[in-house]
């Protein structure tokens, strides 16, 4: 495994961490504890010391999995989740310092620790990035114990370049892979000039830069990527990167053109993504166990060829760039 530093909170995590959207979430089945444990001991067996959790994960289901995991380990590892999605209807107004608050203890108990390592604001929607008394509540949070590091996750390049104006804020977990390229751009940037960590999530496009899907893949009805394509139920960027599936395919056909005899394309996929200095970690999910090996299997590729990074922009800019690159 390799390790990076965390932006300012100092943590030295694993460059491939686990994200457990999947282990519990909106990916078709049912949460299934033994799964998610099984889950869990592989990464952490490979090396894997940060894992990302939030509390909506299967109705608080993924933390309590979590919370029982660390007490089966002894080596330090570090626990990210997030608060807000429960607000219903999504908006604004139903940000409070006060429900925040509660969200907060309530994961202190599911989890079964005394300080969260890393609280992160979950896809708030634009409007709460500036109001500085929601933020300031982290920092009462912190003086509690209850928090070591706040950091925002976000779904807009706008709504991380006014996330790091509060100094408060240490980390931004934010949607960057070949099909979603604008990060690396300004944020990138002004991220590695404040010191902020930079934490990848949905790095396989949904799973599309896997290679492994086709025309005739059938997702099954509980799963977001058979009925979010539209944004029906959240933000439409969230699944498959935002992008239209049958022109995703085709993208990825010509991707796989790229990729070495005996390789596969989500290792080179997770690679192209850690070759970006300003990434601090990436977070692909994993359904099962073997999921969590493959993508390890980044930590042994080289360095994408410059031909290579030419080869991905250009398949970027043709099918991708036009409908995708300014609405995040």
């Amino acid at each position: 495994m390799q390790y990076r530093t965390l932006g300012k909170t100092g943590f030295n995590i694993s460059a491939i961490s686990l994200g457990t959207w999947q282990v519990g979430g909106k990916w078709g089945s049912a949460f299934d504890e033994i799964n998610a444990d099984a889950i869990l001991n592989t990464a952490v067996d490979n090396g894997v010391n940060f894992i990302d959790t939030a509390d909506v994960y299967s109705d608080g289901e993924s933390e309590k999995a979590i919370g029982r995991f660390l007490k089966t380990r002894k080596e330090k590892l570090f626990v990210a989740t997030k608060c807000g999605r429960q607000i219903q209807p999504h908006v604004n107004k139903g940000y409070t310092p006060a429900v925040l608050r509660k969200y907060v203890e309530d994961s202190l108990k599911r989890l079964q620790v005394e300080t969260i390592d890393l609280i992160q604001l979950h896809c708030p929607p634009t409007a709460v990035y500036y109001r500085p008394e929601i933020f300031g509540l982290f920092d009462d949070l912190k003086k509690e114990g209850k928090i070591q590091h706040l950091g925002v996750s976000v779904e807009k390049v706008e709504e991380a370049l006014k996330a790091i104006e509060f100094d408060n804020v240490t980390t931004v977990q934010i949607i960057f892979n070949m099909f979603r390229q604008r990060p690396a751009e300004l944020f990138f940037e002004q991220a590695k000039k404040k010191n902020i960590g930079v934490i990848v999530r949905v790095p396989l496009a949904s799973g599309l830069l896997t290679g492994h899907y086709t025309e005739q893949t059938v997702f099954e009805s509980g799963d977001h990527r058979q009925f979010n394509r539209n944004g029906e139920s959240f933000d439409k960027g969230e699944t498959f990167s935002g992008i239209d599936y049958a022109t995703g395919l085709q993208a990825v056909e010509e991707l796989k053109q790229i990729v070495p005899v005996g390789k596969n394309l989500a290792a080179l996929a997770l690679k192209w993504i850690l070759d970006f200095d300003a990434v601090s970690t990436v977070i692909p999910g994993a359904s099962k166990p073997e999921q969590v090996t493959r993508n390890l299997e980044a930590l042994n590729e080289g360095s994408l060829s410059k031909e290579q990074i030419q080869q991905v922009q250009a398949v970027y800019e043709k099918y991708i760039k036009a409908s995708v690159h300014h609405l995040w």
